[in-house]
């Protein structure tokens, strides 16, 4: 299922095999919340070589409704996606649609923030939600701690995830799902240790790290990380959720991390921003590029940039023309996969750290 192939320091180089395939680590998975990519088709994201796409269950149990979803044979069947796909399971929602839902001991009352519907989703639905959605991994069910949070807070939040992780380890799913934890535990080392510890006692075929790119500064985030790691097991890959920013994706593959996702490339490419080599980014639709006939980046490989200069992209934000936002949403999510094809290229060849000089 996993297998590490190189290392260079802590960083990791291997393989993940799901049901449709091997991805390739470290891999950045782009966000794909209601069944699509923004602005993507499949056949483009494949183009650009994404092995892997994420999903989301809060979202596709509202709309499209889980009586369509088995219609169309699963998630992969709806959306024509015939590579792999990875589920949340509802846990950020609890952080991030607060107002709306009521704590319970065994999951959350929501009222839905499309129509104030009232639903419930804990462990069991959010399971039996991602084993109709079929994806080829599905992530536990928890609680995503809040930032700020007090050690009590903290520790109050991790007891309930831990219980809903277990009760999610025990649904039945389809064959050949690969079921992931997530460790919790907020910014406190002790904390993530207990909760790592925690969940590699209940046994998953990887694990997550959750509770992180809620608000916390860049060094708590790696701290995190820090503190989690360690105790992880080595044989099974690890993912660290919603994160994040080319510098950080860089920091944390040096801590051994090995899976990667956030809506940062295509968010950003819907507002005009693309990325650059470093890191940074530049507002392709500021004034300042109206005759600017050079590329985004003059060494980016993607269709933007071979093709379209600045001028012209900020021409299209400028009248409101859709292809502006696609080509740079192409452009970032290019840049961000094929950081991970460089990053695992200095792995194999032992010049990781010449690369991490890049970011820092």
């Amino acid at each position: 299922m996993f297998e590490v192939l190189s290392r260079c320091g802590a960083a990791r180089r291997g393989v993940l095999t799901t049901r449709r395939g091997v991805v390739q680590t470290p891999v950045f998975m782009p966000v794909g919340t209601r069944a699509t990519v923004k602005a993507m088709s499949p056949a483009e994201l494949e183009e650009l070589g994404a092995e892997i796409i994420l999903g989301n269950t809060y979202h596709l149990f509202l709309r499209p409704g889980m009586e369509i979803m088995k219609s169309a044979g699963g998630l992969h069947g709806f959306s024509n996606w015939t590579r792999s796909i990875l589920t949340d399971s509802g846990g950020f929602q609890v952080f991030s649609l607060a107002k709306l839902r009521k704590m319970e001991p065994d999951g959350v009352r929501f009222a839905s923030h499309i129509d104030g519907t009232r639903f419930f989703l804990g462990p069991r639905e959010s399971m039996a939600i991602q084993r109709t959605l079929d994806s080829d991994i599905v992530m536990a069910f928890d609680e995503c701690t809040p930032y700020p949070a007090t050690f009590q807070q903290a520790e109050k939040s991790l007891t309930l995830t831990t219980r809903w992780e277990r009760m999610s380890r025990e649904q039945p799913l389809n064959e050949g799902q690969l079921r992931f934890g997530i460790v919790q535990g907020s910014v406190y080392p002790e904390l993530r240790k207990l909760s790592a510890e925690s969940i590699v006692n209940i046994g998953f075929d990887g694990y997550a790290i959750g509770g992180v790119s809620v608000g916390e500064s860049e060094p708590e985030m790696l701290l995190a990380v820090d503190s989690t790691v360690p105790f992880l097991p080595d044989d099974s890959p690890r993912y660290l959720m919603g994160v994040g920013t080319p510098r950080q994706i860089v920091e944390s593959v040096g801590r051994g991390v090995d899976m990667f996702d956030c809506v940062m490339p295509t968010r950003l490419g819907r507002h005009g921003s693309a990325f650059v080599r470093g890191g940074d980014t530049i507002p392709v639709k500021a004034g300042r590029y109206a005759k600017d006939f050079t590329p985004i980046d003059p060494e980016c490989g993607c269709y933007a940039c071979r093709n379209f200069t600045k001028a012209y992209i900020r021409h299209l934000f400028n009248v409101g023309e859709i292809l502006g936002v696609r080509l740079v949403t192409m452009h970032n999510l290019y840049y961000f996969l094929n950081l991970m094809r460089r990053i695992r290229a200095a792995i194999e060849n032992g010049t990781f750290e010449d690369l991490r000089k890049e970011f820092v």
